[in-house]
């Protein structure tokens, strides 16, 4: 997940993860451009938070809460058999 310490959807996306017990890595974009251009150049997008469960770009924090909200969330974090 690439991030920014203040953002309100970034904050809100490690909380989903948390409350979730999955383990994932933070990569902060702050004052940082060639990590911002590298997450642009892999999304196509923007803004922050930018998510991918695995190699599955989910989008941000929004995309990401429908998941949860469709209950398909579990599925894309569990683990492949």
């Amino acid at each position: 997940m690439y991030s920014t310490r203040f953002c309100p959807y970034c904050m809100r996306a490690r909380g989903l993860l948390d409350s979730k017990q999955v383990s994932y890595t933070d990569i902060g974009v702050d004052g940082k451009p060639e990590l911002r251009h590298e997450m642009t150049e892999r999304s196509g997008r923007y803004t922050v938070p930018q998510i991918w469960i695995g190699e599955h770009h989910v989008g941000g924090y929004d995309d990401l809460a429908l998941l949860e909200r469709q209950g398909r969330l579990d599925e894309l974090l569990s683990p492949a058999p």
